[in-house]
């Protein structure tokens, strides 16, 4: 596959994964937990998608197949270590919102 290809989809599915976190924050905070949840889990769904576009690449240059670094490719990476992060804590602010919630109601 082509570098820039590849670099687009890892690019592509971490955009993709930050925005559902992100919105599954606005839901928490909307009390509309489980489309919180099921954002989340989309947003799960596009980071191992990303994930496994950037081992596909991992694997290439195992076999010696050298890919050129590039700025495009280190973006992408960055890209996706911001995606994960964001995932990670938009899990806690779910949390946290479900939390907030359930005092609210005792």
């Amino acid at each position: 596959m082509e570098l820039e290809l590849i670099v687009m989809k890892i690019i592509t599915h971490s955009g993709n994964a930050k925005s559902d976190a992100m919105e599954a924050i606005q839901a928490a905070k909307a009390a509309k937990t489980n489309e919180a949840h099921e954002l989340i889990d989309k947003a799960e769904q596009e980071l191992l998608a990303a994930h496994r576009v950037q081992t596909d690449l991992i694997q290439q240059e195992a076999r010696g197949e050298k890919a050129d670094i590039s700025l495009l490719l280190i973006h992408a990476q960055d890209h996706l270590m911001n995606a994960i992060t964001f995932k990670d804590l938009a899990k806690e602010f779910v949390a946290l919102y479900e939390e907030i919630s359930c005092h609210s109601l005792k």
